[in-house]
């Protein structure tokens, strides 16, 4: 069911539309030209958690991003209980080769990065690189205990409260009503998603046969946990992890950053 709507830069259209794929209806949104690159969310699921970023690539590139399955504008399939890295990863290359996407460059943040380093696993020909910003996976915590208990207790309100002390009052109070509107009505993450993804174990044999180039980045502003897991993950990827200015939010408070990582890591 593709729609059009106006971009924000110089009156571009942007493609929009639902795609089923899997079993499950997935909003999408592409704009831009140039090289493909597709924006995989973290725990908003939201395509919108990536504007700021898209609006500063779509002079340069072809940018795609989604909602995640049951998030926001992609319907919460009738039978739905529950979901797995290995699926949203299928969603995911399900929805670049409906959209002939492919290959594509891949930007993951947070539980983003987890399901684009799934892709990349499960579906390599449809990858040109893969960039994974402050994957959290726990197998990588020196005390994973001790990080699942903090998380626990910054959720205990819910996710929009856990999002305002991610990104400060400023940057949240910034995000368009409706944007605001669907974070707060969604309770896919905390009901399905937390205290799962953070378990996604790949085998280190899995991780050695990684052929594709595949980049880990992390703050440098972000807690130590997130720069342990990128470490860890590095190093079973043979490669090392790199450090970028900002925090765990950096798409929404530097998204300039975000672009000068992405065209850095293209020209390379």
């Amino acid at each position: 069911m593709p729609f059009t709507n106006m971009g924000a830069n110089m009156g571009e259209p942007v493609k929009s539309g639902l795609v089923e794929v899997n079993g499950a209806e997935l909003y999408y949104e592409i704009r831009g030209n140039g090289p493909r690159i597709a924006l995989i969310s973290g725990a908003e699921g939201d395509a919108e958690e990536y504007l700021g970023v898209a609006e500063l690539l779509d002079d340069d590139f072809t940018v795609l991003t989604y909602d995640r399955r049951a998030f926001s504008r992609s319907p919460r399939p009738a039978d739905y209980a529950g979901t797995t890295v290995e699926q949203q990863a299928d969603d995911a290359a399900a929805l670049i080769e409906a959209l002939d996407f492919a290959p594509t460059l891949v930007w993951g943040n947070s539980s983003g990065a987890i399901i684009a380093l799934g892709l990349v696993l499960r579906h390599p020909e449809l990858v040109q690189k893969t960039m994974l910003h402050e994957p959290p996976l726990f197998p990588g915590a020196d005390d994973y205990t001790q990080v699942l208990a903090w998380l626990k207790q910054a959720t205990t309100n819910g996710k929009v409260p856990f999002l305002r002390m991610l990104t400060g009052d400023e940057v949240y109070d910034g995000f368009s009503e409706g944007y605001r509107n669907r974070l707060e009505a969604d309770r896919t993450w905390i009901e399905y998603e937390f205290d799962v993804f953070e378990y996604y174990r790949p085998s280190d044999e899995q991780l050695a046969a990684v052929q594709k180039p595949t980049v880990v980045l992390y703050g440098s502003e972000s807690a130590p946990f997130f720069g342990e897991a990128a470490r860890w993950l590095a190093e079973r990827l043979g490669t090392k992890a790199s450090v970028i200015p900002g925090g765990h939010g950096v798409h929404y408070d530097l998204p300039e950053e975000v672009v000068k990582v992405i065209k850095s890591h293209l020209s390379a």
